[in-house]
């Protein structure tokens, strides 16, 4: 929950900036996949914000749920996501000045139960699921398993590969079916940057 504080200090010293009208967290290993004008027009053109929340039986979803959190939060009502998130200004202000569920999971999501995968999740689909694109705007690729995502290295980017990243998938954008799904990407190893800064003009 340590990073979920550092989260919402971030999102609080963002909002101070009265002309900031979204807010998206990225890492240190992410890229854009697109020129900034094509990332500004997606985001502030969107009728809903993209926070990736979904239902995962099992160990690493449902199995990280304390019944401590009930009432309030029940194990039909929590959620599991990615931790990248872009929000409007609307959902920012209901984030930091949540004094209701945040208190909660500060208290039982300990130990094996990660709060930047659980607590924006829950939140947002138990309140706001109408402005909710239930879907994350960075891609990581989980393909060869285990608890971390695939590194991307030198080797790896080509300019076909970015191109598929770009382009590769279909989704819902404004009720309707578009193929621009992601708009970063993530985890490219610091090696890779060289190449990435040369196909960036391409």
């Amino acid at each position: 929950m340590n990073m979920v504080e550092a989260e919402r200090r971030l999102l609080a010293n963002a909002l101070m900036d009265i002309s900031n009208e979204r807010f998206v967290l990225l890492s240190e290993s992410c890229i854009p996949l697109f020129n900034f004008s094509t990332v500004y027009d997606y985001l502030i053109n969107s009728t809903k914000s993209f926070v990736e929340s979904y239902d995962l039986p099992g160990p690493v979803g449902r199995g990280r749920y304390s019944t401590m959190m009930s009432p309030l939060i029940t194990l039909e009502q929590w959620r599991k996501g990615s931790q990248w998130f872009e929000v409007d200004r609307f959902l920012a202000i209901e984030v930091i000045t949540d004094q209701t569920y945040y208190p909660v999971f500060w208290q039982y999501c300990k130990n094996d139960c990660y709060g930047d995968e659980h607590y924006l999740p829950t939140f947002v689909d138990m309140n706001f699921p109408t402005r909710n694109a239930y879907k994350t705007l960075t891609y990581v690729d989980w393909s060869k398993g285990g608890p971390h995502p695939n590194r991307f290295r030198r080797e790896e980017v080509t300019e076909e590969f970015l191109k598929k990243l770009r382009t590769s998938s279909q989704c819902y954008y404004n009720e309707r079916i578009v193929n621009v799904c992601h708009l970063f990407a993530r985890k490219f190893s610091p090696n890779s940057l060289d190449k990435l800064l040369r196909f960036a003009p391409i």
